[in-house]
């Protein structure tokens, strides 16, 4: 890669992984953090963000977020957009903009347990009611259908006896937490060489 990418990150949730991706790329040569938007309000992400130095932007009005976002990724030479518990459906519109260089963090082994209301603890109960042996992550890219653009990674874990849907979840945040920034760095390495 020969110069550095500018990535956002967009979220709905308490934002553990976007808190994951920026410490991971802080003193990156490759990866550069510009800003988080999330859908509703984050003190501690806000506070996280203005010690990081990255830029942080919130909004709860649904029917501005797609043009506030285009204007922000124009503004800040955004690369690539990372969605990490981001849970509105990114617009054709969107998603032809930025070429297809969007990649999204799912808690399932898609194609399973994937599409509308699929996601965090709906995910869980769905696999657990379902019987599954394992779940695990999808890491891929955004196309126009939830959940199914080109998979790029999965990372997997047992399902257990007696697993509830807290005890699963744990299991999933660890593997997100352990490997979702070192797939956004793999993925936009191989990328770049294509293009």
């Amino acid at each position: 890669m020969n110069s550095k990418k500018n990535i956002a990150i967009f979220i709905s949730g308490k934002g553990s992984n976007a808190k994951n991706i920026i410490d991971y790329f802080h003193d990156s040569t490759k990866i550069s953090v510009k800003f988080v938007f999330t859908t509703g309000e984050n003190y501690d992400l806000l506070d996280f963000c203005l010690q990081k130095g990255v830029q942080f932007f919130s909004s709860n009005d649904k029917e501005t977020h797609t043009q506030q976002q285009i204007t922000l990724c124009s503004t800040y030479n955004i690369d690539w957009v990372i969605l990490a518990g981001y849970l509105k459906k990114i617009p054709v519109e969107f998603i032809s903009r930025l070429n297809h260089k969007i990649i999204n963090l799912h808690p399932s082994l898609l194609p399973k347990f994937g599409g509308k209301g699929m996601y965090g603890k709906n995910v869980h109960a769905a696999v657990l009611a379902e019987k599954e042996t394992k779940s695990g992550i999808t890491i891929h890219l955004v196309n126009e259908v939830f959940d199914e653009g080109k998979i790029m990674n999965q990372y997997e874990c047992e399902i257990d006896m007696g697993e509830t849907i807290a005890s699963l979840e744990g299991k999933i945040n660890a593997l997100e937490q352990r490997y979702f920034p070192n797939a956004i760095l793999t993925i936009i390495e191989q990328m770049t060489i294509i293009e």
